[in-house]
């Protein structure tokens, strides 16, 4: 049986960059299961939370405690950019290319690509160069090339940012059916509509703090702060 990494332990989390925190104090607990949306205005932290998270953030102070060494839970989650990262190869490639650094045979991750192309309709651009593509499908490129590997964690920065409605739709449902399959979901988003339709629970984030969090029926049913209240009502928030 193999050995959950989650939950997660955050504790006095503190992200400094000359000097200036961007993140922190901050204390957060992720559970095995959900779909965590982090909320806030510009500059309030959200990606620096999720880099952190990840591992991609040098904590200046506190710990980050998952359930088994680092290492291994690097090998066990993912990331996504807000904008995404595509490697000058084809479409096909891009999506074997995981499985193939995970030590599968070059022909089965291939054929593997291919299905999971077909899966979000790529397969009219299996091989075109991956920078070819729209923004919508260079998105869920970047999606499932994620989430091939089928990781138990996956952080996403913005995935639907200049998106229009018609990709965010196919990004959500992706994203639907990940949790469904086992994936915990941490992503950031200011589109409030998103956030009530995706979220098991909220991370609400001010200065770089975390300033309200738990389940998202509560947190959009009545927010516990003023801050808060003000984001959902579309009050300008600094």
């Amino acid at each position: 049986m193999v050995s959950p990494i989650l939950p997660l332990q955050m504790r006095g989390a503190v992200v400094r960059r000359r000097g200036k925190a961007l993140l922190g104090p901050a204390d957060l607990d992720l559970s095995e299961k959900g779909l965590t949306i982090v909320m806030g205005p510009n500059g309030a932290g959200k990606t620096t939370l999720l880099r952190a998270l990840h591992g991609l953030e040098r904590l200046s102070e506190g710990q980050i405690s998952w359930q088994l060494p680092f290492a291994e839970t690097l090998l066990r989650q993912a990331f996504v950019f807000q904008t995404p990262v595509m490697m000058r190869r084809s479409v096909r490639d891009n999506l074997a290319y995981p499985l193939i650094l995970r030590g599968s045979d070059k022909k089965q991750a291939r054929q593997t690509a291919t299905e999971w192309a077909a899966r979000v309709g790529l397969s009219h651009a299996i091989d075109l160069p991956a920078p070819q593509l729209s923004g919508g499908e260079k998105q869920k490129l970047a999606l499932m090339r994620a989430l091939i590997r089928s990781p138990d964690i996956i952080f996403l920065d913005e995935p639907c940012a200049n998106l229009d409605g018609r990709a965010i739709r196919e990004i959500e449902a992706i994203l639907i059916e990940a949790q469904a399959n086992g994936t915990r979901i941490v992503m950031a988003t200011h589109d409030i509509g998103q956030a009530k339709r995706l979220a098991s629970d909220v991370v609400f984030l001010m200065r770089g703090q975390v300033i309200e969090s738990g389940e998202a029926s509560a947190f959009f049913a009545g927010p516990q702060t003023p801050q808060a209240a003000a984001l959902l009502k579309g009050d300008i928030v600094e």
